[in-house]
């Protein structure tokens, strides 16, 4: 089993296990590797150092677990999607909605373009991206 540090271009970082190095370069040709995070399929392979196992050398903490921030953010990223209104590809116009007291207020999300999420911006309409990987897309449990 061969253990890969691997990054989308978002920074997300994360790890994939393969059977190979081969396995890994084929499954990434054929874009089946994904980010967890942000579901990008542009995955580039990051520089690992072995892991030496020497004598008489002092211990040092693990760094935090990868996978355990993962599971953080997936939860925090659930919660969310509990707690807001999908409005789908009319984000633009109900945040507007909403924001000039025409609709109730309340917490939504959806889709926009980026043009669209400037000019809220500029109206004074606080807007974040919210990346949702494809296993959260699913209805949730």
């Amino acid at each position: 089993m061969k253990v890969l540090d691997l990054q989308c271009p978002h920074g997300h970082r994360f790890e994939g296990w393969f059977a190979s190095a081969d396995d890994f370069e084929s499954q990434q040709a054929r874009k089946l590797v994904e980010c967890p995070i942000c579901g990008a399929n542009e995955v580039s392979r990051l520089p690992s150092a072995p892991r030496l196992n020497l004598s008489g050398a002092t211990e040092t903490k693990p760094p935090a677990d990868a996978g355990e921030t993962q599971a953080r953010v997936m939860r925090a990223l659930r919660e969310v999607l509990e707690k807001t209104e999908n409005v789908g590809d009319r984000f633009a116009e109900e945040a507007r909605r909403i924001h000039y007291n025409e609709a109730p207020a309340r917490n939504i999300r959806g889709v926009t373009t980026p043009e669209d999420a400037r000019a809220l911006v500029e109206e004074g309409i606080e807007v974040m991206p919210l990346p949702v990987p494809a296993a959260l897309k699913e209805p949730l449990q």
